[in-house]
């Protein structure tokens, strides 16, 4: 399917690797030029040279935090009249909440929440005035379904998707649409580190602990960032204006929810 995206412009954050690097490489395959975002230097760099000797599109990179203002313009001034926001940030690690204190909670917040509504105040207007603008948050599947540990993380990215819920009612006659993608359990870094950690802890292969992590999810295996990514390129096409506002779960069925 042609997702009407050629020549379209793209920002999209923490890209150069796992799940925005799968949004990045998707996008890049409809045809857009993408300024790409990510806090190691050298694996932005060669997700750009990839992208770029690839898909053939014009590849811009912003090195650092996306949580810092600084940063922030850089990626604005490289790309200062998106089509296309793709907010998307590192959490807050496992920590039980007891031992959260005001400092980290409002890292984590920063972070996952304040973070992408900045980049939507500082695009939205623009969009709405050019009449085409897609906006996807990458949030988590623990909006939906708590994760022991991950308190902070599922508590800002709820207070993100309640926050854009009433924002993204306020531009979609512009054809400007704002949705979240949730993902589950996908085959990325992070899923590794805890893959390895889960299985130090009982004793056997990380193999063993995949199998035992995938067995409980209905598709029985893990995401993969490719396909994450086709998903977030659909929602940012010609084809979604009438979308918006909505959360869709991408877990091979884990979330047991009917509705």
């Amino acid at each position: 399917m042609d997702l009407g995206l050629k020549g379209k412009k793209a920002i999209v954050c923490a890209s150069s690797r796992g799940l925005g690097r799968g949004c990045a490489l998707a996008l890049a395959d409809a045809g857009c030029d993408l300024v790409l975002n990510g806090r190691d230097a050298e694996k932005l760099a060669a997700a750009a040279k990839d992208i770029r000797e690839g898909f053939g599109v014009s590849v811009t990179e912003v090195a650092g935090d996306v949580s810092d203002p600084a940063v922030q313009k850089k990626l604005l001034d490289a790309c200062p009249a998106p089509d296309i926001l793709v907010n998307n940030n590192g959490g807050p690690p496992l920590r039980d909440f007891r031992e959260l204190d005001r400092e980290a909670l409002l890292a984590g917040v920063t972070q996952n929440m304040v973070t992408p509504i900045e980049l939507i105040k500082a695009v939205i207007d623009g969009m709405a005035e050019r009449g085409f603008g897609r906006i996807v948050n990458i949030t988590s599947l623990s909006v939906y379904q708590p994760i022991p540990g991950l308190d902070l993380s599922s508590g800002a990215r709820a207070g993100l998707t309640a926050f854009l819920a009433g924002v993204a009612r306020t531009v979609a006659h512009r054809n400007v649409t704002i949705n979240s993608v949730l993902p589950g359990k996908f085959d990325t870094d992070r899923i590794r580190g805890t893959l390895a950690f889960g299985a130090e802890k009982a004793g056997i292969s990380v193999e063993e602990q995949e199998k035992k992590i995938a067995a409980d999810i209905p598709a029985r295996r893990l995401g993969s960032a490719e396909e994450f990514g086709k998903a977030c390129a659909f929602l940012c096409s010609a084809h979604s204006g009438y979308i918006t506002g909505q959360n869709l779960i991408l877990d091979g069925g884990l979330y047991p929810s009917a509705f």
